[in-house]
């Protein structure tokens, strides 16, 4: 597992997960690769990344979702506003 990569310190960031020993945010390598970005855009931008740390940000945002609860709503359910 690559989340070894990944750091959560409410002292950095507000505790948001980052790249272990930086302050770039799992959230940030998502937005900017969901916005079109390659992995050697990226790297250019941030030089002391490495692709693993790329890699290890996708991973740990695949490990978060699978552990998300899912609950099932019925069709007479309305959403509050």
């Amino acid at each position: 597992m690559r989340n070894d990569r990944i750091e959560i310190n409410p002292q950095i960031m507000f505790g948001k997960p980052v790249i272990k020993g930086t302050r770039i945010t799992v959230e940030l390598i998502l937005r900017k690769l969901a916005g079109g970005m390659s992995i050697d855009e990226i790297l250019d931008d941030h030089p002391h990344l490495t692709p693993e740390d790329i890699y290890a940000a996708i991973d740990f945002a695949a490990d978060y979702m699978a552990q998300e609860e899912i609950f099932s709503v019925s069709e007479s359910y309305e959403i509050p506003r």
